[in-house]
């Protein structure tokens, strides 16, 4: 490749080294994820960014969130990204802008929005029409919106511009594929729109060393590196050097712990290891962002899920903490402080900077008393306040409802409904995705998941009509895969394909799409159907009362008796929680709490508790 990519924004380079408004200049950068905490939480996760001696903060957009239907858009609350970046701005930081549209995160199918997959020939991350038009709509409405917030607009004495001073393109693109020509096509129709806008920063890309070489764009924008030790990537920031004397060294991603999988060990980056790794990278004369700084939390449904050809399907945790240097509940670590040292005395202080903004102070965190289970709703109670309810000959995966539109279910939860004859077993055409229930006239008859791989589940019936129920999970689509694999437009959730009673396919369902949106919620806390017991009948909803009489404080919901669902506090969807762990604490900040009464809301089904515990601390492992 004989051209190589020059910046014609604010952020430039020469000569291996960045310049920022013709000055030289080191990335100092910490990723955090608008999105992942509450907004309340925003300034001071940043000022404690800022403390640590970073000069920049990078996010993620979520699509996914951003337009959960189509043409569908919502920039507001959590997903008030222009606030957050003009927040970072009034602290002090500037901007990496990753708006995708896939982002990887181990968010939910990589950040893409799930209604995506109701075109049946739907290849994303791919120059097919239908998801070009797609990215174009969201681009036209996210770029919009903060392409004025960008650092090369800034003038003099005039209340312009903004702190973004560069965009990446895609994301770790060469890891899945070698098609140059819709890396093409993200930049354009970004550029296209940009311009529009008068937008000039410089744009990057990020590989990690198993892609860096597969898609080279370093034509179009400066290539830099994601991972977690120099050990790994040495050989990628040679290749960098390789390609250009003028690129400067970038480590986009550097891994500053790991995430969890359900079911599966607790992981990290020891500090040590950490510490190693940032020195080397500051001694290759290197900028960096930290992935992650402030991890946070995947609220609601949104935690994602790798497989990997040689392993099975590994759904993510509720938990984003990452082993980061800010925790969960953005917490100092010693991680934290480890790296304010090291940034202070290699990079800060032959600067002449002499010191650093002070650390605010962790937020408060309480120990509430624990309080028992007042009431419950019963299953075909809830499933009165399900407002949409489809009939069927066969079973239809979430993505293939006629709701929304035409546009299927996204995420939660979704039940099968039939009645059929006497029998021994019943037997899928496909293992449901991702976790299903199976229950006779109300009573469990077993569970097929990733882990038992079975696509057959003994019920040894002898009665002539039987209720069968198939409750089947959403645990998360898989948001990273290796080149060459097609899953990504092929994980549809729920039940594909007929279900047979020993030889003989059953018919006629009703479909019951349990998404636990704001309005199901709201329309099973107004049921006049709650009761005083649940009679041991799962799934179930249960419903207490949390009293709060001084200012609220952070706490870490605790549920050691329960078994499987997800948690509401106020409406507010915590995520998910599981007795197999890793994770056994659900982080609940203050500002979804408030003082006198706090409802929580609890769907279990798997085993249902007595109490809900409040502690001070996370349990992660």
């Amino acid at each position: 490749m004989s051209e190589v990519y020059s910046s014609t924004g604010s952020l430039t380079f020469r000569d291996r080294k960045f310049y920022l408004d013709g000055e030289p200049f080191t990335i100092l950068s910490g990723a955090m994820h608008y999105f992942r905490v509450v907004p309340e939480y925003w300034k001071d996760r940043l000022m404690k960014i800022k403390a640590c001696g970073l000069n920049t903060v990078e996010t993620y957009v979520c699509w996914n969130l951003h337009e959960k239907y189509p043409n569908e858009f919502d920039f507001s609350g959590i997903l008030d990204v222009r606030k957050f970046i003009r927040l970072a701005e009034e602290v002090g930081l500037y901007v990496i802008f990753r708006p995708g549209p896939y982002i990887c995160a181990e968010w939910d199918f990589g950040g893409m929005p799930a209604w995506l997959l109701r075109d049946p020939e739907m290849k994303v991350r791919s120059n097919y029409k239908p998801y070009q038009d797609a990215v174009d709509r969201f681009f036209s409405q996210l770029i919009t919106l903060v392409s004025d917030l960008q650092n090369c607009l800034k003038l003099p004495e005039k209340s312009s511009g903004g702190p973004i001073i560069a965009f990446q393109v895609e994301n770790e693109f060469g890891s899945y594929s070698k098609e140059y020509d819709h890396l093409k096509f993200i930049q354009e129709a970004r550029r296209k729109t940009l311009v529009k806008y008068g937008a000039k920063e410089l744009f990057l890309t990020s590989e990690n060393p198993n892609g860096i070489t597969n898609c080279l764009f370093y034509d179009r924008a400066l290539p830099t590196a994601n991972f977690p030790s120099m050990k790994v990537g040495a050989d990628t920031l040679d290749l960098i050097r390789k390609w250009s004397p003028s690129f400067p060294l970038m480590v986009t991603e550097f891994w500053s712990g790991w995430f969890d999988h359900w079911t599966s060990t607790h992981k990290g980056l020891p500090l040590d290891d950490f510490a190693q790794t940032l020195t080397d990278i500051l001694d290759a004369g290197s900028s960096f962002n930290m992935y992650m700084f402030h991890g946070g939390t995947n609220f609601g449904f949104m935690s994602g899920a790798n497989r990997f050809p040689e392993s099975t399907y590994k759904p993510d945790v509720t938990s984003y903490d990452y082993d980061a240097p800010l925790s969960e509940a953005g917490d100092i670590t010693a991680k934290y402080l480890k790296a304010r040292d090291i940034i202070f005395e290699k990079i800060l202080k032959p600067q002449g900077i002499n010191s650093l903004p002070n650390i605010p102070p962790n937020t408060p965190k309480a120990s509430y008393d624990p309080v028992e289970i007042k009431e419950y709703l019963v299953l075909d109670s809830i499933l009165t306040c399900c407002n949409t309810k489809v009939e069927s000959p066969k079973p239809l995966n979430m993505e293939s409802l006629q709701i929304h539109n035409g546009f299927g279910q996204n995420y939660g939860y979704i039940i099968y409904r039939t009645t059929i004859g006497k029998g021994r077993k019943l037997i899928f055409e496909k293992q449901p995705t991702d976790r299903a229930q199976i229950f006779i006239d109300g009573t469990q008859k077993g569970v097929l998941d990733w882990r038992k791989g079975s696509v057959e589940q003994e019920i040894n019936t002898d009665k002539e009509n039987n209720a069968l129920d198939i409750f089947v999970e959403n645990h998360g689509r898989v948001n990273y895969i290796e080149i060459g694999e097609s899953l990504l437009n092929e994980q549809r959730k729920g039940i594909t394909g007929n279900v047979y009673l020993d030889d003989n396919c059953i018919s006629n369902w009703t479909i019951f799409p349990l998404e636990f949106d704001s309005d199901f919620v709201q329309s099973v806390l107004n049921s006049s159907n709650w009761t005083s017991s649940h009679g041991k009948h799962i799934p179930v909803l249960c419903r207490t009362i949390l009293t709060i009489r001084d200012t609220t404080k952070d706490t870490f919901i605790l549920l050691s008796e329960w078994g499987k669902g997800i948690v509401f506090v106020n409406g507010f969807n915590l995520g998910r929680y599981w007795s197999e762990g890793p994770q056994r604490t659900l982080y609940v900040p203050a500002p979804i709490l408030k003082t006198g009464d706090n409802e929580i809301l609890i769907f279990e089904h798997q085993h249902v508790g007595k109490k809900v515990v409040f502690v001070r601390e996370p349990i992660l492992k």
